[in-house]
């Protein structure tokens, strides 16, 4: 069996390609564009595998995407390709219109076109699996704000996105969905929350403090820094998605998160911890160039910089993710504090990959 993935490149698209090279028998396809979020080192540790292929195409062409189908012939399309970072939507949403939407669009016409084609079990058994996120149920009661049980977001909370981004991913769902109901293309789509772990882009926050206090720079944080996410591991969430791409029922929507419901101030406090754990400040000379005290628990926690909240920032998501581990067997296997500490160990470890990006 040969999937097709889109974004393969990308943080979560890689670590999506490693695992179905490493750990399962299929055959990838990996199309990616290479924006600046797109690294191929990311997937160097199996792009010399057999059943590994590599495409450079932007998903908003029609004509290179049709050549793609007919060139690989996948049984399995993940699409996963997509701009991600909220702040860059604020300053530029037309990008991720037409990333987002266009493209996704385009896609699934160029997916409906060779699908329509095939023949008994090659087409009975071909799906499309649209990868989303949680941002597109806009946000949730903050404990701030009100006692006892908080909701959370199911697969039937109605959507409410907030920014120029969350709306493109919101837009894009209702597309898939579309091609289901009006064309009968056999589609499915996850909704996640927030992914963290190795190879993430270093715009992303948790990457950012990393690297940030390891250079002794500020380690700025929105507002309070109150806001509460759902972190999941992103080699969990590979997992997830390829039990739903294989095992997932057609016309379904899971949704997929780690239950490690944090405050985005204690991830920040918490990654300080392990660092100076892992790297202590006193053998960090990048340090000396603030008021902190080398050695103490609280130097790289003297980093921290509270900056202008972000438009229409979103208080708290939090996923139930009950759906795809009753009917999917997934769970997640790590805990907040097991996956920060290896994505923590994993920056340390690979500098060179985090030059390449700069």
């Amino acid at each position: 069996m040969k999937i097709l993935v889109t974004g393969g490149a990308g943080f979560i698209g890689s670590a999506v390609v490693r695992h179905l090279i490493n750990d399962t028998n299929y055959a990838v396809v990996n199309l990616d564009k290479l924006t600046y979020a797109g690294n191929l080192a990311s997937v160097a540790s199996v792009s010399d595998d057999p059943r590994y292929a590599f495409e450079q195409v932007d998903i908003c062409d029609a004509a290179e995407l049709k050549r793609v189908f007919e060139q690989h012939q996948p049984d399995i399309v993940m699409h996963l390709a997509a701009e991600s970072h909220v702040d860059r939507s604020i300053d530029g949403p037309a990008e991720f219109i037409q990333t987002n939407i266009v493209g996704t669009y385009t896609l699934l016409e160029q997916a409906r076109a060779y699908w329509v084609k095939l023949r008994g079990d090659k087409k009975a058994n071909f799906r499309f699996h649209h990868i989303s996120t949680d941002e597109v149920y806009g946000d949730l009661a903050h404990p701030d704000e009100q006692l006892g049980d908080l909701p959370l977001f199911t697969e039937t909370t109605a959507y409410a996105p907030s920014s120029p981004y969350s709306a493109s991913k919101a837009a894009s769902d209702h597309l898939v969905r579309a091609w289901l109901r009006t064309y009968s293309l056999p589609t499915l789509v996850t909704n996640c929350s927030n992914n963290y772990g190795p190879y993430h882009f270093p715009e992303k926050l948790i990457p950012l403090m990393i690297l940030n206090a390891l250079a002794g720079k500020d380690l700025p944080v929105y507002g309070k820094g109150n806001q509460i996410r759902d972190w999941l591991y992103v080699e969990d969430h590979a997992r997830a998605l390829v039990q739903v791409a294989t095992k997932g029922k057609i016309g379904e929507t899971y949704n997929i998160g780690g239950h490690n419901e944090k405050q985005n101030i204690e991830v920040v406090k918490t990654i300080c911890a392990v660092l100076e754990e892992l790297a202590p400040s006193e053998n960090n000379p990048n340090i000396d160039t603030y008021s902190c005290q080398p050695g103490n628990a609280d130097s790289y926690v003297a980093l921290i910089r509270k900056v202008a909240d972000r438009p229409g920032h979103d208080k708290r998501y939090a996923i139930d993710a009950s759906k795809i581990q009753r009917e999917l067997g997934w769970a997640p296997q790590e805990t907040f504090e097991s996956g920060i500490r290896k994505t923590v160990q994993w920056y340390l470890d690979n500098q060179a990959w985090c030059r390449g990006l700069k």
